[in-house]
């Protein structure tokens, strides 16, 4: 493509050099910017040309051009603006998805860039309007039509009574008042959306003073609103039924047309099917679709050939039926998902690489021709360790899948998976305000469908316990995310099986069993970012299995060897100090270094060969993408969200958040219990179908998650507000809520306690230099992950002490799975004796927490500040919240036996006042159910209660 000085405008210069907006009207066929704080303010005689440029996570930068017009606009400044934004991608390297935007049939990522929605005012520059003031606006009524249920298209209508129907929602702008009128056929959720952009009007034109009214169709004279609001029109009056109109239904049965633009003239392709074969990289084409029509540009077009392409599209859609239909234009090698999507074949893209190498080449012509590329060639990928957004100090308990059943495995067994078995594993950890869970299944590359199919149902059932309050998660052996290694610390991976099923497998089929034996030989790659995350992974026991980017262990019984790549460090090696103490431990090993290796390593191995010694590359962290799933077809259908915000989650639908090495399947509160239990078969129909062409395994790690129990590494890609998630009703009736009140608070479902705030910072992190083999991670060293002083009391009088590996947290006491997790040999307690030493465990947890709290207190102060120390014990003691809505004394009655209280007793007590004789029997139950008044319990701490809670239930 040749491009020159003077085929671009000046005003372009330096375009799209950083991520954000920019904004140009047509004045005079010349392109003027528009300050910032204008951008989204559209005037309808007028055509603008605006650029959105992306960071994206690889470094890169990915810009769209979209070109608007205004209803009202000249056809001279409609084209000016078109031939402008061929301009525009010319300065940014000929790379850019460019859109036509009408005004009225605006694309959804246009919309999606000026939340909640665009109000185009009346006015333009060439068309002599006058532009009309926002101070203006708020005397003049006006009604709205809003339609949409993602993005929101705004239409002024006239202000008459014939303009209401029942499919639509209409926004009455009054100067003292604010109505939304919901049509009886419209949805909750397209309820919830015209909320927004009444808080945006109530925003813009009324500086946030005035009133709001919410008019339900069919409700008549119901209320003083509903009269207020008819009062404009007259009085109520029958509205009438809209006919749908014909239009969209034949632009989706449209039969998608492949046309050639050469030399100034449209010509069909004929073809029986749509392959990417077809097109030239010289010539360019028009791909008609009905609702769009896409125009494709070879590389090696000059940049006439494209602005005559581009006036071709617009002659095709210039008829009075396509006046909706929507123009994109995309360059070779940069096409966009659904121009792909339109092709029965299409070739997996070439990559970044590829992408770069061209935008290269581009910027060094056009600095060549004197034009200003900074920003053209910056794409450095972050070379930051990825974070897990996860609390690493929790509980971690892990079970073996045999068969049909599950098998609690020691804490010494519990970071060892075999590549033939599944197992189960369930995390707590605190989160912002209360314990939060994360429950798993992983499946070895080995394992067996029956066993894999055993591991879900079983982990279903525990997600079920919680009152599916958990995170659950399908992860595949080599597709762990970060939050998995995270969680625990080492994670070593071992050859065959130990299932009946796998050994079924390996009987049936005359497979050769490779179980891992600690005598036999064996060779492991190291793994891991740090003594937080490091992996232990068995490989083939050959030469070719090793590669310079990493270091391994080999042992053949008592023999090890160490073997360090040439491009590792001195972190890597650190790492197989570690791990040997978990593989190998007091052994005295060898060291080899590449190309140093002695015969007896490469023995082992076989003998040498050839094998990788290219770096290996981590791929970056690819731009999140979230989806609406729509259940109301047979198929699955999914519809992109772009610039995606919480208030996009609606609590009456299901979500998937596409971030290519894991999905996340969000499902609302209000969404049916059927969808809810498919919620796994969902997310694996999604990976099938591969929306996004990006050729994304089926084995992607899947986490599902309901609303109001999102963790941190899903809310991380949101600007998040718990409160929201917690509201009572549905989507609309939140919203309402918060437009009205202009907070959240008003309508939680519950007020929850704030969380204690731990004294230390988590885990601590011994300096590197201090780091050797002798503090590696042996049973004296490993510390209860998470465990507090009041937990340990609990957990010891419910828990067998030779039971149980003392490192780990008693599975019976800090899990709510008492039947799977506490041992056959362990005796039930006695109800009334776990009643009794509860409490008593209570009385000794504060005690010790009191006791180290003052001394820490009075060892700070006189160390740091030798003043009076009594006021700062009190603010060392822990404080909780009382629940809300409880009686918060029992009177001070006394307590009798419960059976002089009845009735039919045959000794009554007696000088009691009989009226209150309820509240004596609740007394009493209640003592002998928690062995304590009812004053005297909610005077406890709500940790303490929550316990005593727990313990009632189980015995």
């Amino acid at each position: 493509m040749s491009a020159s000085r003077r085929d671009v405008d000046p005003a372009f210069h330096g375009a799209g050099t950083k991520a954000g907006m920019e904004v140009w009207r047509i004045e005079n066929f010349a392109v003027v910017p528009i300050p910032k704080s204008s951008h989204g303010k559209f005037f309808t005689g007028d055509s603008y040309v605006i650029l959105k440029t992306t960071s994206l996570k690889n470094g890169a930068l990915r810009h769209d051009i979209h070109y608007w017009l205004g209803k009202d606009t000249t056809q001279d400044e409609a084209a000016t603006a078109a031939i402008k934004t061929i301009e525009l991608d010319t300065v940014l390297g000929g790379r850019a998805v460019q859109y036509r935007e009408v005004q009225g049939n605006e694309t959804k990522k246009f919309l999606s860039y000026f939340r909640p929605c665009i109000i185009p005012q009346q006015g333009g520059v060439a068309s002599g309007f006058r532009h009309t003031d926002v101070n203006e606006h708020e005397h003049e009524t006006r009604l709205y039509l809003c339609k949409g249920k993602h993005v929101v298209h705004i239409k002024e209508v006239p202000f008459v009574r014939s303009s209401l129907n029942h499919d639509g929602i209409f926004i009455l702008d009054t100067r003292s008042k604010i109505f939304q009128f919901n049509g009886s056929n419209s949805t909750i959720q397209e309820r919830a959306k015209a909320l927004e952009v009444v808080q945006h009007i109530k925003d813009t034109f009324h500086d946030g003073k005035c009133e709001v009214a919410a008019i339900e169709d069919g409700k008549l004279m119901a209320d003083a609103d509903a009269g207020e609001f008819w009062g404009f029109f007259g009085g109520f009056a029958p509205l009438p039924r809209k006919v749908s109109s014909e239009e969209a239904r034949d632009l989706e049965t449209f039969s998608v047309k492949l046309v050639c633009v050469e030399n100034g003239q449209p010509t069909p392709v004929d073809a029986d099917s749509l392959t990417r074969e077809l097109l030239n990289t010289n010539k360019c084409y028009l791909l008609d679709c009905g609702i769009e029509v896409h125009v494709w540009i070879g590389r090696n077009t000059s940049l006439e050939e494209r602005k005559i392409a581009s006036a071709a599209a617009e002659e095709l859609i210039s008829g009075p039926d396509r006046q909706k239909c929507h123009v994109i234009r995309v360059v070779e090698g940069f096409e966009t998902v659904m121009f792909r999507s339109k092709f029965d074949t299409w070739p997996q893209t070439a990559g970044a690489a590829a992408s770069e190498d061209g935008r290269v080449k581009v910027a060094a012509l056009l600095k060549r021709q004197g034009l200003n590329v900074e920003g053209l060639t910056k794409s450095d990928t972050s070379k930051e360790e990825p974070q897990p957004y996860i609390d690493c100090t929790g509980d971690l308990q892990v079970w073996h899948v045999n068969g049909d059943e599950k098998v609690l495995l020691a804490s010494s067994d519990q970071t060892k998976f075999y590549s033939g078995d599944c197992y189960i594993f369930q995390y707590a950890y605190s989160g912002e305000d209360k314990e939060e869970y994360l429950i798993g299944t992983w499946f070895g590359r080995k394992s067996v469908e029956d066993e894999r199919a055993s591991a879900i149902s079983l982990s279903g059932k525990m997600v079920e316990a919680l009152k599916s309050q958990a995170v659950q998660t399908r992860l595949y052996e080599g597709k762990e995310p970060i939050q998995f290694f995270s969680i625990f610390q080492i994670f070593i991976v071992l050859k065959g099986g130990l299932s009946s099923g796998y050994r079924r497998f390996i009987t049936e089929n005359s497979t050769a069993d490779e179980t891992y034996s600690e005598d036999g030989l064996a060779l492991f790659r190291v793994q891991g970012s740090g003594p937080d995350n490091m992996q232990a992974i068995q490989v083939e026991p050959v030469a070719s299995s090793l590669n310079s980017s990493y270091c391994y262990i080999l042992h053949n019984d008592t023999t090890v060897f160490t073997w360090s790549g040439s491009l590792t460090t001195s972190e890597h090696q650190e790492l197989v100090e570690r791990l040997l103490d978990q593989i190998k431990p007091n052994i005295q090993y060898k060291p080899q270094k590449e190309g140093t290796e002695t015969e007896q390593f490469w023995g082992l191995l076989g003998g040498k060969c050839d094998y990788s010694n290219q770096k290996i590359v981590k791929e970056p962290e690819n731009d999140p993408h979230l989806f609406y799933c729509d259940f109301s077809k047979d198929n699955l259908k999914v519809t992109e969200i772009f610039n995606f915000t919480q208030d996009d989650l609606m609590t009456e639908d299901v979500y998937i958040l596409d971030c290519h090495s894991d999905i996340f399947v969000w499902i609302g509160q209000k969404v049916d219990t059927k969808i809810r239990s498919q919620a796994l078969k969902l997310g694996e129909e999604f990976l099938e179908h591969d929306f996004l062409l990006e050729k994304i395994s089926r084995e992607t790690s899947i986490f599902i998650l309901t609303e109001g129990n999102e963790p941190p590494f899903f809310t991380r890609f949101f600007t998040w507000d718990s409160a929201k998630s917690a509201m009572h009703g549905n989507s609309y009736q939140r919203k309402l809520a918060i437009v009205k009140t202009g907070v959240t608070r008003p309508m939680l479902m519950f007020q929850k306690p704030k969380r204690r705030v731990p004294t230390s910072g988590g885990r601590s992190v011994t300096d590197k230099s201090q780091r050797s083999r002798s503090m590696s991670f042996s049973p004296d060293n490993v510390r209860a992950r998470g465990r507090s002083p009041a937990f340990s009391a609990l957990a010891a009088n419910f828990e067998n002490p030779n039971s149980r590996n003392l490192s780990t947290p008693p599975p019976a006491v800090t899990r709510l799975y008492p039947k799977s997790t506490i041992p056959d040999s362990v005796n039930p307690v006695p109800r009334s004796a776990a009643i009794a030493a509860l409490t008593a465990s209570f009385e000794s947890a504060k005690e010790s927490v009191e006791s180290k709290s003052s001394r820490e207190s009075l060892e700070a102060n006189s160390n740091e500040n030798p003043i009076s120390v009594s006021g700062r014990n009190d603010d060392l003691t822990i404080k909780e919240e009382m629940n809300e809505g409880e009686d918060e004394d029992d009177g001070g009655l006394p307590i009798f036996p419960y059976e002089r209280l009845t009735t039919s007793s045959s000794d009554p007590v007696t000088d009691i006042d009989i009226t209150k004789r309820e509240a004596y029997l609740s007394s009493v139950e209640f003592k002998e159910k928690f062995g304590m008044k009812k004053s005297a319990f909610y005077d406890l701490p709500k940790w303490k209660q929550n316990k005593l809670k727990m313990a009632v239930h189980l015995f």
